[in-house]
């Protein structure tokens, strides 16, 4: 921020972006009583940031503005909540207290600018030092469990939250490379999750859409200049479409609002990586979104109206079954509920067809805040009792004293990205789990001395052991025993979190023998590998395996919770050697300079004899090569990993070690450098195919291929190739190339 007198033009600015919140105000107070306190909080609010200016040098007080804005629009709170946001950097950047905002505006505004300012409070926060203290290197750990535990006492304080941070994104561009990193990896590992399970997709898309253009730049702009193109090109195709479907509406006596809906850019981009497919083969591309109104008189309920439709819409076009998502009957835990089909049209274009009641959409678009509406109004669908039963599972999770900070973030952004799957009791009571959950994190959702006792279970009449996987639509029955007992091994199979909490509290008796058991254990896999398990070794586990003391080390090795299966390999990645095949020049732009063993800026050479030179580690979960946007980390050792900036190791990394973020820049690179990298391939197979691929590779482009697998079924071939490559444009002529080549449908890169 910087201080300079506000010119009539600055305060012209200022009123003009309050006038449009003050409409939206109008149409969410209720009366002119709460429409006053929301003009006072931007008139105190206004005098406090006078004539302070934000990076971009704009008044400051645009911001909270833009904040309250998101509020009512976005989320649809009330006056509370706006006069919040509208102050709530008061207390944090200015002289007033919260005191004062209590004197002016009562305690329920005070509480949540309270709650405001103490997570910005925590998220500013950096670490002073790189010391090996694990409780230091979890501060940001530490104050994630802060932000959530605001949940406890007012979920609006997130919402609002959540509205900050989307401005700050919108505006990130000012920021410092370094800190954008850093604020992105958060935004998507805790904030962007956030918004999914509150129901508030507008944001959750945007957030995401932000993150991709400044995480992978050029796959963004690439994607976004071919979604343009392929709206313009079908936009007659997709009124043919609609056509039809709104005459049989019509005729029906629907009351309907019908939306034309495109994919966003990062779900494309999501799409493209998690399938391994291209932008033509991303086929529902399109969607319309049809919202009705229910009929009072009306015989049939909100879910058969709903199906009433669904009936209508697939006489005009075939749709595709295995398409078809039904969360109106079983909705999502974030309470979304809604009818999806896919649709063929007479073009031949899949078009996605969402259908909702208002009640539904509301939710859908406003989340938790609508679900509350509803709640207090008595009209409660069933995914507003989901949305109830998650929030109570969360606040549990979160009072718990005995799960640390990094424990806690681990949890919550499992729990917040989960897939939830519904299987069945005896009786034929629905019940969630989390995906992949087991027929023994079933019996612990029935009740604690059910999975106390478990030792076997029938699914669908079969008898099966604990560690099966279930399924949606399973019937699962847990056979007990009275003097059966929780094993250790059970923790390598169980993924829900109060099964684990369960079993892991049972052996909590046995803590000392467990922990001395561990530490045996620990030195047995050492001395195996011809390692001594001495002071410098030990602080590079604890922060491999995100532990906060030597004692949870050990404790976690005795019960099993950390495996010692890939300890060597746990080893090489923490250890830092360098390795004589990276030759390449980055530049080193440090968060915090003074931390750094070497100056912010300073060139360092890879591979060089320069004893001061870091440590520098090309991380394997994401193989990043020259050309890739990239992001360092720098470990309390010294030692910094390169990993490509939407690798979501990194994201993790970024998460919960924001101070560890540095800024590595590929500048140039040694001739003999060399990087593995996949590409994938598929397509209808010929004679001589292979061939073609290979005198490609190894006669034009001189590449050095490590590994070949393809396989032809049918006419039909796919498969990948290992290479090595000098850097990212060598790899986008290679993969355009191989493209060209005849019967090559599909090029991609893809993970190792």
């Amino acid at each position: 921020m910087s201080f300079s007198q506000f010119t009539s033009q600055d305060y012209e600015v200022i009123n003009r972006d309050y006038a449009k919140l003050h409409e939206s105000a109008v149409k969410r107070c209720a009366n002119e009583a709460e429409l006053e306190v929301v003009q006072r909080a931007f008139e105190f609010a206004n005098e406090a940031h006078k004539n302070v200016r934000r990076r971009s040098g704009e008044p400051y007080m645009l911001h909270p503005i833009a904040v309250a804005q998101i509020v009512v629009d976005d989320i649809g709170l009330g006056y509370k909540s706006i006069s919040a946001a509208l102050l709530h950097d008061v207390v944090e950047d200015t002289d007033y207290t919260v005191e004062d905002i209590r004197e002016h505006f009562g305690d329920k505004i005070a509480s949540l600018v309270d709650g405001l300012t103490k997570i910005k409070n925590v998220l500013d926060t950096e670490q002073k030092t790189h010391g090996t203290d694990l409780s230091q290197q979890s501060l940001q750990a530490e104050n994630f469990k802060r932000i959530l535990l605001t949940m406890n006492d007012d979920v609006r304080v997130v919402l609002i939250k959540l509205a900050d941070r989307l401005h700050n994104c919108r505006t990130i561009e000012h920021m410092p490379e370094h800190k954008r990193d850093k604020i992105l990896s958060e935004t998507m590992f805790i904030f962007i999750p956030l918004a999914h399970r509150l129901g508030l997709y507008s944001i959750k898309s945007e957030l995401e859409n932000i993150w991709l253009r400044y995480k992978e730049p050029e796959a963004y702009e690439d994607i976004k200049a071919r979604i343009d193109r392929e709206v313009a090109g079908k936009g007659a195709e997709m009124t043919a479409f609609i056509q039809p479907i709104t005459r049989a509406l019509d005729a029906a006596g629907f009351h309907y609002e019908l939306k034309k809906r495109i994919k966003t850019p990062y779900s494309v981009w999501r799409k493209m990586q998690s399938k391994g497919v291209s932008f033509d083969e991303v086929y529902d591309l399109y969607a319309i979104r049809i919202i009705f109104d229910t009929d009072p008189n009306s015989k049939e309920s909100e879910r058969d109206q709903c199906y009433h439709i669904f009936s209508i819409i697939t006489g005009i076009y075939r749709y595709m079954p295995e398409r078809l998502r039904d969360w109106v009957k079983h909705p999502k835990s974030n309470g979304y509920e809604a009818l999806h089909c896919t649709l063929l049209s007479d073009s031949g274009i899949w078009v996605e067809v969402q259908i909702r009641t208002r009640r539904m959409d509301d939710i859908a678009e406003k989340g938790i805040a609508a679900h509350w509406v509803y709640k207090q109004h008595g009209m409660m669908g069933e995914g507003d009792y989901e949305m109830d039963n998650w929030l109570n599972r969360i606040k549990d999770i979160l009072v718990n004293p005995d799960i640390n900070a990094l424990e806690l973030l681990d949890i919550i952004h499992n729990d917040l990205t989960a897939t939830e799957i519904y299987v069945f009791t005896p009786r034929g009571e629905q019940r969630s789990i989390q995906k992949g959950a087991t027929a023994l994190d079933f019996a612990y959702l029935i009740h604690s001395e059910v999975g106390h006792k478990s030792i076997a279970a029938k699914v669908n009449q079969k008898l099966v052991k604990l560690d099966h996987v279930l399924k949606t639509g399973d019937k699962v029955e847990i056979i007990t025993a009275e003097d059966a007992r929780p094993q250790p091994e059970w923790l390598k199979f169980l993924i829900t979190h109060r099964a684990r909490t369960l079993v892991t509290d049972y052996f909590k008796a046995q803590r000392k023998q467990t922990v001395e058991f561990g530490r045996k254990s620990l030195e047995q896999a050492t001395e195996s590998i011809g390692l001594e398990l001495d002071e410098r070794l030990l602080q590079r586990l604890e922060a491999a395996y995100n532990v906060e003391s030597r004692d949870e080390l050990y404790y976690g090795i005795g019960i099993g919770t950390i495996s010692l299966d890939n300890f060597e390999d746990i080893i090489k990645r923490s250890s830092g050697t360098r390795m004589s095949w990276i030759r390449r020049v980055l530049r080193l732009d440090a968060q915090h300079p003074e931390k750094s063993e070497a100056p912010a800026g300073e060139t360092i050479i890879i591979g060089s004899s320069d004893p001061d030179a870091p440590h520098f580690h090309i991380a394997t979960c994401c193989n990043p090569i020259p050309g890739d946007p990239v992001v360092g980390f720098k470990a309390p050792d010294g030692t910094v990993t390169i990993h490509k900036k939407s690798c979501k190791v990194a994201e993790t990394i970024a998460a919960t070690h924001g101070d560890w973020v540095v800024v590595p820049k590929w500048l140039e690179q040694a001739e003999d450098a060399s990087f593995l990298v996949r590409i994938s391939l598929k397509g209808i197979d010929r004679v001589g195919m292979l061939n073609d691929i290979t005198r490609y590779l190894s006669l034009v482009m001189g590449v050095n291929m490590r590994r070949l697998s393809l396989q032809a079924e049918s006419g039909l071939f796919e498969g990948y190739i290992d290479l090595y490559v000098n850097s990212r444009d060598i790899l986008d002529k290679l993969i355009k190339k191989l493209s060209s080549i005849e019967g090559i449908d599909n090029v991609t890169r893809s993970e190792l």
